[in-house]
C-alpha cells in the first residue's frame, strides 16, 4: 500500500480538457502553418566558418541578406568565433549555382571579414530532403505500430490502445510546440521524437504493470480506486526518473550550444508531457474502455479428467 493518497482520477475530467486544448492548438498550428523545416528536409547549404574575431551572428546574417542570401540562419557553436550558417535554396540569385551555394557564401564573407577560415561546406539537394522527410515520418509510424503490437501481446487491448494514444498525444504536442514557436525542425529533433516515444513508453509500461497487478490482487474496489492506488505507488519512481533526466536535458539546453538545442528542447518537452500522459492519458483510456478485473485475470490451466469424468 502507498502512503500517498492523491486522487489522480478525480481530476481526470480536468486533465482531459487540458489535453484536448493542447492538442487543438498543436494540430491547428500544424495544419495551418506547418513546421519550420530545416535544411535536412528542405535542402540547401550548411557552412561552418571560423572568424578571426568575434562578430555577432545578427551582423553576419544582415550582411548575407544584403549580399542576396535570404532566409538563412546564423548561429554560434563551440566558441564565439565559430559560426554555423544555414541557407535554403536561393531562387533568382544571379550567378549563384545551388550546388556551389556554400562556396559563394564563403567568398562573400571573405571579402567582408578578412582572416575567415572555411571549416566545411555541405549541400543537401531537395530530393534528398524529401526522402529524409518520408523516411522520418515512416519511422514515427513504425515505432507507434510496433509499440501497439508489443503492448497488445504483453498486456491487453485496453493497455495497447492507452499506450498508443499516450504516445501519439506526446508526439503531437512536441510537434505543435515547434510549429507554434517556429523552432527549426531538423533530423536532431526527429531523433528526439523517437527518444520521446521510447521514454514515454517506458513510463507507461511501469504504470500499466502496476495497474494490472493491483487489479489481479484486488478483491474489491472500483477501477478508479485501483488505478489511483497504482498511480500513487509508482509516482515516486516516475518523478525521480523524470527529474533526473530533465536536469541533464536542461544542462544540454543551456550549455550545449546551438547545434543540439533543438534536440534538447524537444526531449525536455517530451519528458514533461510523457510524465503527464503516463499518469492521465493512458489511465484515462483504460477507464474509458471499462477495464475490469476479469479482463486481467490469468486463465487457470485445464485439468485432465479421469475416464469417469471426475478430476484427480
Amino acid at each position: 500500500m502507498s502512503a500517498l493518497k492523491i486522487d489522480f482520477m478525480g481530476k481526470r475530467l480536468m486533465a482531459t480538457f487540458l489535453s484536448g486544448a493542447l492538442l487543438l492548438v498543436a494540430l491547428g498550428s500544424l495544419l495551418f502553418q506547418g513546421l519550420n523545416l530545416g535544411l535536412d528536409f528542405t535542402g540547401g547549404s550548411l557552412v561552418e566558418v571560423k572568424l578571426a574575431e568575434k562578430v555577432a551572428p545578427q551582423t553576419v546574417r544582415g550582411f548575407l541578406v544584403n549580399a542576396g542570401f535570404t532566409n538563412g540562419t546564423v548561429q554560434t557553436f563551440g566558441s564565439d568565433e565559430d559560426l554555423l550558417i544555414r541557407v535554403p535554396p536561393q531562387q533568382g540569385v544571379e550567378g549563384v549555382s545551388q550546388a556551389n551555394l556554400g562556396d559563394e557564401i564563403f567568398t562573400a564573407l571573405s571579402a567582408q571579414y578578412p582572416g575567415i577560415v572555411l571549416q566545411q561546406s555541405n549541400y543537401v539537394g531537395p530530393a534528398v530532403g524529401d526522402e529524409l522527410a518520408e523516411d522520418g515520418g515512416l519511422a514515427l509510424l513504425t515505432a507507434l505500430l510496433v509499440v501497439m503490437v508489443y503492448i497488445l501481446f504483453r498486456f491487453t487491448k485496453q493497455f495497447s490502445v492507452g499506450a498508443v494514444v499516450a504516445l501519439a498525444h506526446d508526439v503531437a504536442i512536441v510537434l505543435g510546440c515547434f510549429s507554434v514557436f517556429r523552432w527549426t525542425f531538423d533530423l536532431t529533433v526527429l531523433a528526439a521524437l523517437l527518444a520521446v516515444i521510447g521514454y514515454s513508453l517506458n513510463d507507461t509500461i511501469v504504470v500499466s504493470d502496476r495497474i494490472r497487478e493491483n487489479f489481479r490482487r484486488a478483491r474489491r474496489g472500483a477501477p478508479v480506486e485501483i488505478i489511483n492506488e497504482a498511480l500513487n505507488q509508482t509516482l515516486g519512481r516516475t518523478l525521480v526518473t523524470s527529474l533526473t533526466t530533465l536536469f541533464v536535458l536542461l544542462a544540454l539546453l543551456f550549455a550545449g550550444g546551438e547545434v543540439i538545442r533543438g534536440f534538447a528542447t524537444a526531449l525536455s518537452i517530451g519528458v514533461v508531457i510523457g510524465t503527464y500522459s503516463s499518469i492521465y492519458v493512458a489511465a484515462n483510456v483504460l477507464l474509458a474502455m471499462n477495464i475490469s478485473r476479469e479482463d486481467l485475470l490469468v486463465p487457470e490451466p485445464e485439468q485432465d479428467s479421469n475416464e469417469d469424468g471426475s478430476y484427480p
